[in-house]
């Protein structure tokens, strides 16, 4: 750890585009203002490499995604450059604090597997002040402890309720919108008010993964309501299942009124088709992971249109937030391949609002980032409601968006309500499922 003089750095003269200049207000930090600061690990009075501000320092997060080779590459792809293109604006309105941001030096690809993720952690661990990215719920589960003893704060890209609590998180998880438990409960009251209360519920999902945490919030959804969950068929992405036949089998032979996928695309896209193919003739929801718009080029196309919604817990591509205009402007009008790349900026907000209130309290430190945790308000331009981490989530402030496939919008998805919420109520005093 070192001490350094705030005046070396920050001082550089900005040229803010002006609609940049709206959607990063604040971004510039009152370094000038302060006596002295203290930096540590992941932060250097060097500027970053390629720097967009040379006379700034540089603070070094990292990113363990799935970039190659594992069951969620097509969506952590551009979930990635959406956080690149975040940094890149943060970068191009002065940084924060008297520093630009990289996010590049330290990213590692882990294909979906803990034990290359726990790898890759080890490798860049040394270098980086926090984790601008931790892909996967075991993944990160699987270096939580180390994460512990080294004060690193980390973004998920997982929507585990344990990350909601800070006895579970550790107080290290810097999570935004809903659970895959309460997007369950969000998703059927939806489904109840649009398509009539069901009688039945089956889930499908990948146990020990999101599909625990979605299948939980059925149950907790259905035991409120009367109704019957038929079955919990715990399956596997196909690298390691082979094929969905035995969850389409196990589909078509209860006949649901609704089932709930917390799946991955190719396997959704595999059950929805296959299901219908076989004769059942109910309906489809779909947690967040489950959708992309490359699937509207399979066969699966018309019963994906026809018989699925999908849940996301943020305004999609067609939002009309602030946060929704800048994430377009990033993009300088090339459509990313999917919506990850809204994921991947969505997620970036509270590491940012993070960083400047540990630059404004001049302990840009990981102790001072995990203290500065508690009672941080997070603004999301409007993609989310506002939200306050470090405190006991609840139900009631969570929402979602939900859609249907439509390959005449772009990225395929069109809202048909945003910011719906839940009516049924369940304990959510703590995380619904082990992970």
């Amino acid at each position: 750890m070192s001490k350094r003089t705030p005046s070396r750095v920050g001082r550089r003269a900005l040229a803010v585009p002006a609609i940049a200049a709206v959607v990063f207000a604040g971004a510039c930090s009152t370094v000038e203002e302060s006596d002295e600061e203290t930096i540590g690990t992941g932060v250097t009075s060097e500027p970053c490499p390629d720097a967009v501000n040379p006379d700034n320092g540089c603070i070094y997060l990292g990113v363990l995604s799935d970039l190659e080779g594992g069951p969620v590459a097509a969506l952590a792809v551009p979930m990635n450059e959406g956080q690149i293109a975040f940094w890149r604006t943060v970068n191009e309105n002065g940084g924060i604090g008297g520093y630009d941001i990289d996010v590049t030096a330290n990213t590692r690809n882990t294909a979906y597997d803990p034990q290359r993720h726990a790898a890759a952690y080890q490798q860049i661990e040394p270098n980086i002040l926090a984790l601008a990215m931790s892909l996967g719920t075991i993944n990160t589960e699987a270096v939580l402890d180390q994460m512990d003893a080294s004060d690193l704060v980390a973004v998920p890209g997982a929507w585990w309720s344990g990350f909601q609590f800070p006895d579970t998180d550790l107080g290290l998880i810097l999570e935004s919108g809903y659970s895959y438990c309460t997007e369950s409960v969000i998703g059927l009251d939806w489904f109840a008010e649009t398509h009539g209360k069901p009688e039945t519920v089956v889930t499908v999902g990948f146990p020990g993964d999101y599909g625990g945490d979605s299948a939980e919030g059925a149950r907790l959804w259905a035991e409120a309501n009367d109704v019957e969950v038929s079955a919990q068929i715990d399956s596997a992405p196909n690298q390691i299942a082979g094929n969905q036949a035995a969850a389409i089998g196990q589909i078509v032979s209860l006949q649901p009124d609704v089932v709930l996928l917390a799946v991955t695309p190719a396997e959704a896209a595999e059950i929805v088709a296959g299901s219908v193919q076989a004769g059942y003739a109910g309906r489809f929801m779909g947690s967040v992971p489950s959708f992309n718009p490359a699937l509207l080029n399979t066969p699966a196309a018309g019963a994906l249109t026809s018989l699925y919604n999908h849940i996301g817990p943020w305004q999609g591509w067609d939002g009309d937030s602030e946060g929704i205009t800048a994430i377009k402007e990033s993009t300088g009008g090339t459509l990313p391949s999917n919506q990850g790349y809204l994921f991947g900026w969505t997620l970036s907000y509270p590491i940012k609002a993070l960083l400047e209130k540990a630059a404004d309290e001049g302990t840009l430190t990981r102790a001072g980032l995990r203290d500065a945790v508690e009672g941080l308000e997070v603004d999301y331009q409007g993609i989310l409601p506002t939200a306050t981490l470090g405190e006991q989530p609840s139900l009631d402030s969570q929402s979602a968006t939900i859609s249907v496939p439509d390959p005449a919008v772009e990225l395929g998805v069109r809202t048909l309500v945003n910011d719906f919420r839940a009516s049924t109520e369940i304990d959510y005093s703590g995380p619904c499922s082990d992970s």
